[in-house]
């Protein structure tokens, strides 16, 4: 089983609060959204940092429990920029993929942060982040479980997204509770998961901390039938 937590930190302001909340939900995986790349530690209560991006200062980071996994390749990847990203430039690395070695199991997953461009752009270029991401995952390792976790900023029309996802390959799973509350006419679903090879029992939205998003926990497991590779689809409940 994998657990999981993806976490929005909002300028780096809920970096504080990381250890508690490894410690209290006992995650294997932490993928990190808008983190100071030059002020995070290299290892948060067991787990160790497998790498963060590096061309923007507040950017993604991946943590693995280190005790029960290996990193064995790293890969980020800028994608397709908005005009947000073009005139302010807040983030070049909008993905960051690690593909990691179950030392128990034997097999290998790949696990991923990821953030979209902000509510300025079209859902259409994020639409095109999102497949583009999703591919170049899939180059770390054909046929391994996938799962790419973060802050989509996709609160309206999921449900075409879902259809593109699923026509990738891939399901789009959602949180049991909304994960952005700051403002009233933009509250939603912002933060959830894509994968494929996983079937993902639940994820849950966890208490709001000092975040504008609340965190999330993912709970899946490799599917009998894992992957691409195999000519199946993927195993994947949708929430």
């Amino acid at each position: 089983m994998l657990k999981l937590i993806s976490y929005n930190l909002r300028k780096h302001r809920a970096a504080r609060e990381l250890a508690t909340l490894v410690e209290k939900h006992a995650v294997d995986v932490l993928c990190l959204q808008e983190c100071d790349t030059t002020d995070i530690p290299s290892t948060i209560s067991g787990l160790r940092l497998a790498d963060s991006t590096q061309r923007n200062r507040l950017g993604l980071a991946v943590y693995y429990r280190e005790n029960t996994y290996r990193a064995v390749e790293v890969r980020s990847m800028a994608l397709k920029k908005s005009l947000h990203d073009r005139v302010l430039k807040p983030a070049e690395e909008r993905m960051l993929g690690v593909r990691l070695h179950d030392i128990d199991h034997g097999r290998e997953l790949i696990v991923a942060s990821f953030h979209a461009a902000p509510l300025t752009a079209l859902n259409s270029l994020r639409r095109h982040q999102i497949k583009t991401a999703l591919t170049e995952l899939g180059g770390l390792g054909e046929g391994l479980p996938i799962i790419m976790v973060g802050d989509y900023n996709y609160p309206v029309f999921k449900e075409n997204l879902g259809q593109k996802v699923r026509e990738q390959g891939y399901e789009l799973t959602l949180s049991d509770t909304r994960t952005y509350t700051r403002y009233r006419f933009f509250r939603g679903h912002y933060d959830f998961a894509t994968s494929v090879g996983f079937e993902i029992d639940k994820v849950t939205t966890l208490p709001q901390g000092l975040s504008d998003h609340l965190p999330i926990l993912v709970t899946a497991h490799p599917a009998k039938k894992a992957g691409r590779g195999e000519g199946t689809d993927a195993e994947v409940d949708v929430a």
